[in-house]
């Protein structure tokens, strides 16, 4: 049975992430959206995350229980990793989602890392979270501009040579790899072998041949960056082949991928949802403040009407990402119910966030309004970690029980 119960320890961390999303997260959002720029990585709310361990506690998520192996059979975790990363993906969007992703910690690169990576490799680059001097970030590169949701079809190519990798090839849309300290990037030995050709890297910021090449304009989600990252020869010492040789044998290369990418869809999904819910409470204050819905107008009506369906797909899109986040926790296979949750919260997300603007009319389309913004980023929530359409067919090949080779 699926595990709904908020530990002590989930409310804790809800409380704290309230506090800090209505005192800094959402000025910041609304003021780093206006000036269209990513909040600079020495800006002092960073550096005070870091003095309050902020980026520790995140680095932790994704990583298994150590030491006595008694608290796995206690029947209540202390961290259940995807359900934990879904809680906090919510209520994090919920104040602002590019401020959300701009954080430090070790995004994107944290799951692969947790997941797939030695012993050793997940105690040198998520120990740089302990440190509460300055801030630290991860990033990850998979997306390029000839393969987006398609991954199967990257072409950065990665070359052995005596005991090192030599990388060559781009990446696009890179979160915050303007300022990270590592980048987990997959590249392919031989695109003609497709999935069996993965590869993924842990490659520090310093190594020669890595670059940043662009920092992406976007219409919303302005807080964090995004990069075009290229590597010309960047070599890669073998120790920083991520899992090492054994987690390549056969297809196993994307099958690592994918379960990274399982247990992150419900977290995007979520994001999408939080996005939602504050939509939904800044129009519920909107039309107590403005509306009489009383009176027997047939708007008013509709405006009752819309604001309970916003409210359904808030509650539904939730519960499936909390379902597919258990799955990922417990071990069991969660394919469908991960491209379920990515392909039905963004889009139910984006037409909430539309009634909502229709109930506020002229003020809520005018730039100084908070839900128009909110309008502008929730569009990106639909094509990262795979667009709707992929989940579909997704969703669809898994159903038929089709091979899921082209998907």
């Amino acid at each position: 049975m699926i595990d709904l119960t908020l530990t002590e320890e989930d409310k804790n961390l809800i409380n704290m992430i309230r506090v800090m999303g209505e005192n800094f997260m959402r000025p910041l959002g609304i003021e780093y959206d206006r000036k269209g720029q990513a909040i600079p990585p020495d800006h002092p709310f960073f550096m005070m995350l870091a003095r309050t361990g902020y980026q520790e506690r995140v680095a932790s998520l994704g990583r298994e229980l150590e030491g006595d192996k008694a608290d796995a059979e206690r029947g209540k975790r202390e961290r259940m990793t995807a359900r934990r990363a879904v809680i906090i993906g919510e209520e994090t969007a919920y104040w602002d989602r590019g401020v959300a992703v701009a954080l430090p910690g070790p995004g994107l690169a944290g799951p692969p890392l947790s997941i797939i990576g030695t012993k050793e490799q997940k105690e040198r680059f998520l120990s740089i979270f302990k440190d509460r001097e300055k801030p630290h970030w991860g990033a990850f590169a998979m997306t390029e501009p000839g393969a987006g949701s398609d991954v199967a079809r990257i072409k950065t190519r990665c070359v052995k040579k005596g005991d090192r990798w030599i990388l060559n090839g781009e990446k696009a849309f890179c979160s915050n790899a303007d300022r990270a300290d590592f980048i987990v990037v997959w590249a392919t030995i031989d695109p003609k072998l497709g999935r069996s050709g993965h590869r993924a890297f842990i490659v520090p910021r310093e190594t020669p041949g890595f670059k940043v090449s662009k920092v992406e304009k976007k219409m919303g989600l302005s807080a964090y960056a995004s990069c075009s990252v290229v590597f010309e020869d960047c070599q890669v010492p073998e120790e920083n082949l991520l899992g090492g040789e054994k987690a390549y044998e056969g297809k196993a290369g994307f099958k690592t991928a994918m379960q990274s990418f399982n247990a992150t869809r419900p977290t995007i999904a979520a994001m999408a949802i939080g996005i939602a819910r504050s939509a939904y409470d800044y129009t519920i204050k909107f039309i107590k403040e403005n509306y009489m819905l009383s009176r027997p107008i047939p708007r008013y009506h509709k405006i009752k009407d819309d604001i309970a369906r916003v409210k359904r797909y808030i509650e539904v899109g939730r519960l499936l990402c909390y379902k597919a986040a258990w799955m990922a926790d417990v071990g069991i296979p969660n394919v469908v119910e991960a491209s379920q949750a990515k392909a039905f919260c963004p889009m139910v997300a984006q037409e909430s966030i539309s009634l909502c603007l229709d109930i506020l009319g002229d003020a809520g389309i005018q730039n100084d309004h908070y839900v128009e913004k909110l309008y502008r980023d929730v569009k990106a929530l639909d094509i990262v970690e795979g667009t709707g359409q992929i989940q579909r067919i997704i969703i669809g090949r898994r159903l038929f029980g089709l091979p899921s080779e082209e998907v």
